[in-house]
Parts: C-alpha cells; sequence; structure tokens
C-alpha cells in the first residue's frame, strides 16, 4: 500500500515539476515583453496564457471528476506538450467522482502515459489518446497511442517484472510499471492487457470491475477533448 501511493505521488510530482518549468518559461518571456517596453504584447500574452490554462483545466474536469486524476491528467498534458506530443482525451471519456481507490487508478494512469509518450518521443505527429470510462462500478481505462506498438509475440512479456532493464528495443521503457499496473489490476479482480491500437501504436486496456461506489447514470460524452497542444514533433 506504501509503495503504491509512493507511486502515485511521483506521478503528480513529476506532472507538477513540469508545471513549474513551463511557468518559469512563461515568466521569462513576459520579463523580456517588460523590458522591451512591448506592453501590449505582454497584456495580450498573459490573457492567452491564463484563458489556455483554465481552459484545459476546466475541460478536464468536466470529463474527469475525481480531483485527483483530473490533476495528474492536465500535469500530464504540460509534460506531453514539453515532449511535442498531443495528449487528449477521447470523446467517450466521463468518470464520476465514485472511485474506491482513486490512488491506485492514479499509479494506473501515470504508468500507461508515461509509457506511452516515451514510446511516441520524436516520432512524427505523435499523439497519446486516454479513454476513461464508467459502467455501473466498472471502469475501463484505454491508453493508445502512435509509437511503433508491441510485436505479438512481447505482449505478454512485457507486464513481466524488470523486463525493460533486459531489453532494448525502440520500446523499451514500457517495461517501467507495467508489472506493476497489471498487479494493481488483478488485485482488484480486473485485467490490463496490450492490443493494436486502429493506425498502428498500442494500446493498453484496463478493466477494474469493481472501481467505482454505486451505479449513476453515465456521463454524456461531449467530444474530443485535448488536453495538449498539437505541436510538431521536434
Amino acid at each position: 500500500q506504501l509503495g503504491r501511493e509512493l507511486d502515485s505521488t511521483r506521478g503528480l510530482i513529476d506532472a507538477l515539476r513540469a508545471q513549474d518549468h513551463e511557468h518559469a518559461n512563461r515568466m521569462h518571456t513576459l520579463l523580456g515583453l517588460l523590458e522591451l517596453e512591448m506592453y501590449d504584447d505582454a497584456v495580450e500574452f498573459v490573457g492567452e496564457v491564463v484563458g489556455d490554462h483554465r481552459a484545459t483545466a476546466e475541460e478536464v474536469a468536466g470529463k474527469i471528476q475525481d480531483p485527483l486524476l483530473a490533476a495528474l491528467l492536465v500535469g500530464k498534458a504540460t509534460v506531453a506538450a514539453e515532449r511535442g506530443v498531443a495528449l487528449r482525451l477521447s470523446e467517450r471519456t466521463g468518470l464520476p467522482d465514485r472511485l474506491v481507490d482513486p490512488q491506485g487508478l492514479v499509479t494506473v494512469v501515470g504508468n500507461l502515459v508515461d509509457n506511452a509518450l516515451d514510446a511516441v518521443a520524436g516520432t512524427a505527429h505523435a499523439r497519446v489518446e486516454v479513454e476513461l470510462r464508467a459502467e455501473g462500478r466498472a471502469a475501463t481505462l484505454t491508453v493508445r497511442d502512435t509509437g511503433p506498438g508491441i510485436p505479438v509475440e512481447q505482449r505478454e512479456l512485457i507486464f513481466t517484472e524488470g523486463w525493460s532493464t533486459k531489453q532494448r528495443p525502440a520500446h523499451r521503457e514500457r517495461g517501467i510499471g507495467l508489472s506493476l499496473v497489471r498487479r494493481l489490476a488483478e488485485r482488484q479482480g480486473g485485467t490490463a492487457r496490450v492490443g493494436e491500437a486502429a493506425g498502428g501504436g498500442a494500446e493498453f486496456t484496463v478493466v477494474l470491475p469493481e472501481a467505482l461506489t454505486g451505479p449513476e447514470p453515465a456521463l454524456t460524452a461531449q467530444g474530443d477533448v485535448r488536453i495538449g497542444p498539437e505541436e510538431e514533433s521536434r
């Protein structure tokens, strides 16, 4: 339990660290505009920054009502933007604030998003899509990416403890945390598997049959929500 909480905390800290770095860059930009006496540009810049951040947070919170998980995804959007990756929520995403173990789901989501970002980093038109859906007491998490994918013969091997430290293929980073993801899923009577995403890349799916405290009407999907700006790959 302590190890799981520590892993969740690490994921949030990494996201906050990326946000802090982004904030510092923005402050340097603002300082430069003021020193150059470009006051109108400075006012416009601040307005755009504040508006973008508020819109991102509100859009994520509208679909992910658990505050811990929403905060993680907003932070991961910053991490993705710094790495030139577009991170978005699927149009089918809708998760109420009724999680039995929000820290456990933060660990699962954080690990899968981090591995997806590693897989697509440096590729053209890099994208990662996160989908979280609730049905009754069950929750289904899907993370898709546009990376090289996982060969069929390795789709079970990657969930083995320490696998990534012994292999160095293009998707070597995927081994980090995947054994933990499967253990957390299985402890809740669920499953974790990987397949091929539509159009290539990998698609990780975690099903947790008892993730929510009780049935409620499903949240209404409101279309795709981009939580990280589309950037060209560096």
